[in-house]
């Protein structure tokens, strides 16, 4: 029997355990994402935050009572307390106070002491900033209380526009799912939402004045499955956003202090349009709406003032409905094959008298006349335009902005003409491109290679651009596009945690950002994710893996790095590794083939399986030098990359190819000693489309010394015709045995791409992957 003495002690200790759960606390951590500017610990006492507390905001004002409300609401969400708001609070009070400052209009300040949190912002925008850092600052625990430590924060943005693209053309969402992606952009600090609204593939904006753009223009009958793989699902897919969608989405922004830019593509990307109305193409159809991806050659007839008044109508419905101050009209990827055989636009080319020169077609020169058309229209009622850097061709409408996505340079072009620019470069911030090497266990992406440490690295302002052009990048902006990702789910996962990366670039200065720190900050963030539902990608928990060739000892050195502290678990067979598999502590080495397969373990799980084959030949770790340069955009870890024993995949952007151009890969490898060879091998890697050729000649030299060489074998490749396929290349000479200690390695790129290309005159890619010596 158990004494009632024992039974009265236990029941004291489990009342005692009980209410130390009840009481349970936690303490803010105010290194969050994105970064504030300046943080400084001030002596005293923490503020305690608990369920007495009262979030105040000055009275009358609406936009700061929201603000309260906001707080509120994002601190039960995350602890389980509930907050009163009011107008007046003393003690234990989160203060809301504006104090207007014209020259940072989003700069804040947070002050915590132990009376309680002063949260004081140049504008109610401003004040929403610091809410949020203040939200990301607490723990997503179910708590009693929260220490605040006290603490100084200053803080503003380092660009007046950060944005975030969602094409809903391809693939739509419905009007509580945009809600949530405007949640999203208002956790990270985004001030744009960019909505691209129309698209050959559907057309999601209902125009009063052109009922069939919904009727007809937002249904396609069926979806082509992959990569335009000619096979189709036969499912009628289609959908838009009434006027009172489109007006409850910008209100929803704009008390969250987002601005909404509609993007009405065109002049191309228009035939969900032609479809509606076929008048307004050149041939007068029949169109339909298009049920494959990629672009179209049938575009609006510029030639046509039936189509000039189309485009002025709509445009005008649509500044209706947003106040945005910018209004996209796409600009991008217009085909001018119609326009060249269509009389209406060719007399519109005579009338104006658009000439051809070295620079431009006519046919660009029309494209520059309609942009301008559309720019008129826009400024007429007090806007301004904004279009891809395609809107450069044919010369740039007067007050255009440019959004530079081609890379770079188009940006930088504008910048130098006086044009205010917005920098989205596909080479880092288009989240529609695969988050890690491993495709086959990735969802299915359009391409490309954005890891969440690229999108971290980009520079949105080019070093090149003075300090008075530099002025002219308004910011920095991210674009999902939708082709292959049909549901929200998906979006989510494509775009988180990268969009967390997005927000450092556009927030902070660059000389704060520290890309380490911030995935420790980043695994606070996530708590977020996990309680708000969000779906995220969990590429930052797989391990990184570095294979450098040692030409010294002739063995691939491979190490290994997790986000997390825990033990690192390896295999050489190939096989899954699991928690009795060998610990990784130091360098692996190896001087033939392997297979190597690593996983960690966190407290969500496990890693994938980082897996990876290693495959020698003759040229595998030795010295490589390069005596023309690899291009710089896509240089990964240098002319070294062609001797570490690693295959590259399709995706050319993964780190396990580089890029010639302009110039031909020439690169000597040192055997070290005399080596026998007879036969020598490279890898391409073709994408037309994206202006990446295959070789035109490769040839082998050798040298006993280093200094004269003499030619084993070459060979000439004819170029690309169109209809020649995409993809991996092998080039293999075979010549007679020769004993050589260095051997010179020559393949010529395409150095002026054909008349069928659209990039027709200008220098090609050349990607290769690895030297096979045998």
């Amino acid at each position: 029997m158990i004494h009632k003495k024992v039974l009265l002690v236990f029941a004291g200790v489990l009342a005692g355990l009980l209410t130390g759960q009840m009481k349970a606390q936690s303490t803010a951590d105010y290194q969050v994402v994105p970064l504030p500017q300046t943080i400084k610990t001030v002596e005293g006492e923490p503020f305690v935050l608990n369920a007495k507390t009262v979030i105040a905001y000055p009275n009358g004002n609406e936009q700061m009572a929201q603000n309260a409300a906001f707080l509120s609401e994002y601190i039960q969400e995350q602890t389980g307390m509930t907050l009163k708001t009011k107008v007046k609070g003393s003690k234990n009070t989160i203060a809301l106070h504006l104090n207007a400052d014209e020259q940072q209009p989003e700069a804040y300040s947070i002050h915590v002491d132990k009376d309680g949190v002063t949260i004081t912002g140049a504008s109610a925008s401003a004040v929403f900033y610091g809410v949020q850092t203040l939200r990301k600052a607490i723990p997503v625990q179910t708590v009693e209380q929260v220490n605040l430590p006290a603490v100084t924060i200053e803080d503003a943005p380092r660009f007046a526009y950060r944005g975030m693209m969602l094409d809903v053309s391809r693939h739509m969402f419905s009007v509580a799912e945009i809600k949530t992606f405007i949640d999203m952009l208002a956790l990270h600090n985004i001030n744009n939402f960019h909505w691209h609204l129309t698209e050959d593939q559907g057309w999601r904006i209902e125009i009063k004045k052109y009922p069939r753009l919904t009727e007809i223009g937002s249904q396609r009958k069926e979806t082509v499955i992959g990569r335009n793989s000619g096979v189709y699902d036969g499912e009628p897919y289609g959908g838009y956003y009434t006027q009172e969608d489109i007006k409850a989405v910008v209100n929803y922004a704009a008390k969250r202090y987002i601005n909404v830019i509609p993007e009405i593509d065109m002049p191309g990307h228009m035939l969900a349009a032609l479809a509606s109305y076929p008048e307004l193409g050149c041939t007068g159809g029949p169109y339909e709406v298009w049920t494959q991806w990629g672009v179209s050659d049938d575009v609006l007839c510029v030639g046509n003032d039936q189509t000039l008044a189309f485009v002025k109508d709509v445009l005008n419905e649509v500044m209706d409905l947003f106040p945005s101050e910018m209004i996209h009209i796409g600009g991008d990827e217009c085909p001018k094959t119609r326009w060249k055989d269509c009389d209406k636009c060719q007399a519109r080319i005579q009338s104006l008298d658009l000439k051809a020169d070295e620079a431009h077609t006519a046919e660009e020169r029309l494209q520059s006349y309609f942009i301008s058309y559309a720019e008129k229209v826009i400024n007429d009622r007090g806007r301004r335009m904004i279009g891809w850097d395609e809107i450069l061709e044919g010369g740039l409408a007067p007050n255009a902005t440019v959004m530079s996505w081609r890379g770079m340079a188009g940006g930088i072009q504008a910048a130098q003409m006086g044009h205010d620019v917005v920098m989205t470069p596909n080479s880092h911030v288009y989240f529609d491109h695969y988050q890690s090497t491993d495709v086959a266990r990735d969802p299915l992406a359009i391409g490309g290679y954005s890891p969440l440490s690229n999108v971290y690295d980009f520079e949105p302002v080019p070093a090149k651009l003075s300090a008075e052009e530099s002025k002219h990048i308004l910011g920095a902006q991210a674009n999902l596009w939708t082709e292959y990702v049909p549901v929200f789910s998906h979006a989510q996962y494509m775009v988180l945690p990268r969009m967390a990366a997005l927000s450092e670039v556009q927030w902070m200065q660059p000389e704060q950002k520290d890309y380490e720190a911030f995935l420790s900050r980043l695994q606070r963030l996530i708590e977020i994710y996990k309680a708000q539902g969000y779906n995220y990608a969990k590429h930052i928990y797989d391990i990184e893996a570095a294979f450098v060739p040692n030409s010294e000892d002739e063995t691939i050195d491979v190490y290994l790095k997790s986000l997390t502290d825990g033990p690192i678990y390896y295999t050489f067979d190939g096989t899954a590794p699991v928690k009795h598999s060998p610990v990784y502590k130091d360098v692996l080495k190896f001087n033939r083939n392997a297979s190597i397969s690593a996983r960690t373990y966190h407290k969500d799980g496990a890693s994938r399986v980082l897996r990876e084959s290693v495959v020698f030949n003759q040229a595998t770790t030795k010295s490589i030098k390069a005596l023309q340069p690899v291009d710089k955009q896509y240089s990964y870890e240098g002319i070294s990359t062609l001797v570490d024993g690693l295959k590259g995949n399709n995706n050319y952007r993964t780190g396990r190819w580089i890029a010639f151009r302009g110039n031909d890969l020439e690169a000597v490898i040192d055997m070290k000693r005399p080596t026998s060879i007879k036969e020598a091998e490279i890898t391409t890697n073709v994408v037309k489309g994206d202006w990446v050729f295959d070789v035109r000649q490769f040839e082998i030299q050798v040298s006993d010394n280093g200094q004269e060489y003499r030619t084993v074998a070459t060979h000439s490749y004819a170029p690309l015709s169109q209809d020649d396929a995409d993809g991996i290349k092998t080039h293999t000479l075979k010549f007679e045995p020769v004993q050589a200690r260095y051997v010179k390695v020559i393949a010529v790129p395409e150095m002026e791409m054909p008349q069928w290309h659209g990039g027709k005159g200008k220098t090609a890619y050349l990607f290769v992957d690895e030297i096979v010596l045998k």
